[in-house]
């Protein structure tokens, strides 16, 4: 199988691999105990919560473990709008978020709150001084992801912060940033936001844990209330082994980023100059420059993204496709029709993206097969 998907999930590392397998066998104790068990199972957890802290440019305090990124958008928008609604009831969002936050969004405005979803330009990037636009007296969040995760493309976080606390100190900023970690260099601090969510399985960790930084003095509400693990923020027993895969992963993300994107960068672009030779009427989505160097996201004219999907699976090649199903039904990708993709269009989309274990040869298992597939796939759509 040649796995050309890694921004939907990514193989366990080795290391992280060995670091879980003690605490499923041998330490296998709940960390909040207090005999040797549970010390030793709590040390795991501080130790990943130092290195993970360490890997985003914030403080060990800041780091609050949660079940995955999205549990992580919940826990940063939810819990911000509850906490500051004597403040106001107003969210400023945009129209191609990971639905971990557009959920949740949308699940505020049955309780009251007003949300304003601002549009995103063909490019794939925000502009800052729209989101700014949006805010009013009454904003206490403001959520804008970092990297997109179907076309890749980043975001000018720091300058979006900049430009809301300008004229709304008051309101605080979270970014969603799963796809960050491993593709870009993260600094929270740098970028000045409030709350950012992170989630294991994206660099290498194993699925089911993620993390939200919390900056020191930034109030939440509990979405999950229980025992009070995590200062209250995130009730029930941690989940231990993950929490320690997380901690390395996060390291190694964070040390290998620069060579691993230079590496994948090289493959990503041989990649779409291959694509472009076998079919010339290909469109790239979202612009290449202010983009994480492992993604390329395009349509295919008069082809459906499933079929093609089936066939390239077929060949042994993975990857994924801008569509989502829902009830059944196959509807085009929300993030393509937020850049202006037509709905026809948006349903021929494939998303390719390369990680630590790709190689050429991934590359070329795609060239070898794509004229002829994407032949096979417009025969069946016409």
């Amino acid at each position: 199988m040649h796995y050309l998907d890694h921004a939907a999930t990514t193989p366990v590392l080795p290391e992280v691999r060995d670091t879980m397998l003690p605490f499923l066998e041998d330490d296998f104790g709940n960390p909040s105990s207090v005999h040797g068990p549970g010390r030793r199972a709590k040390e795991a957890v501080e130790d990943a919560r130092d290195r993970v802290a360490n890997a985003i440019g914030a403080s060990p305090a800041e780091v609050v473990f949660t079940g995955g990124g999205t549990d992580a958008d919940n826990l940063a928008v939810k819990g911000a709008a509850h906490k500051l609604r004597g403040n106001g009831n107003h969210i400023v969002t945009t129209s191609f978020e990971h639905h971990g936050v557009l959920g949740p969004a949308e699940w505020l405005e049955g309780q009251g709150f007003e949300v304003t979803t601002v549009s995103v330009r063909s490019s794939g990037v925000v502009d800052p001084q729209e989101i700014a636009a949006a805010t009013r007296k009454s904003t206490v969040l403001v959520s804008v992801m970092t990297v997109n995760n179907e076309i890749g493309t980043i975001q000018p976080i720091a300058e979006i912060v900049e430009t809301v606390k300008a004229s709304h100190p008051n309101a605080l900023v979270h970014t969603d940033a799963v796809q960050a970690l491993g593709n870009i260099a993260v600094d929270v601090d740098r970028w000045g936001v409030d709350l950012a969510s992170f989630s294991a399985h994206k660099v290498g960790g194993p699925k089911g844990v993620g993390a939200l930084f919390v900056r020191s003095g930034t109030a939440l509400e509990p979405v999950t209330h229980g025992g009070g693990q995590e200062r209250g923020l995130r009730s029930g027993t941690l989940n231990v082994p993950g929490i320690a895969g997380l901690g390395v992963a996060a390291q190694v993300a964070a040390k290998e980023v620069d060579e691993k994107q230079e590496r994948v960068r090289k493959m990503r672009d041989a990649l779409l100059a291959g694509l472009r030779e076998a079919v010339p009427d290909l469109i790239v989505n979202g612009e290449l420059e202010h983009r994480v160097a492992g993604n390329l996201n395009v349509c295919i004219p008069r082809a459906e993204g499933q079929i093609m999907l089936l066939l390239l699976d077929q060949a042994g090649i993975a990857c994924s496709s801008g569509s989502a199903c829902q009830s059944g039904a196959v509807d085009p990708s929300h993030v393509l029709l937020a850049i202006g993709v037509s709905p026809a269009l948006a349903k021929g989309s494939l998303r390719f993206s390369f990680g630590r274990a790709s190689d050429p040869s991934d590359v070329q298992a795609v060239l070898e097969v794509f004229e002829g597939i994407v032949a096979q796939a417009r025969k069946v759509a016409a």
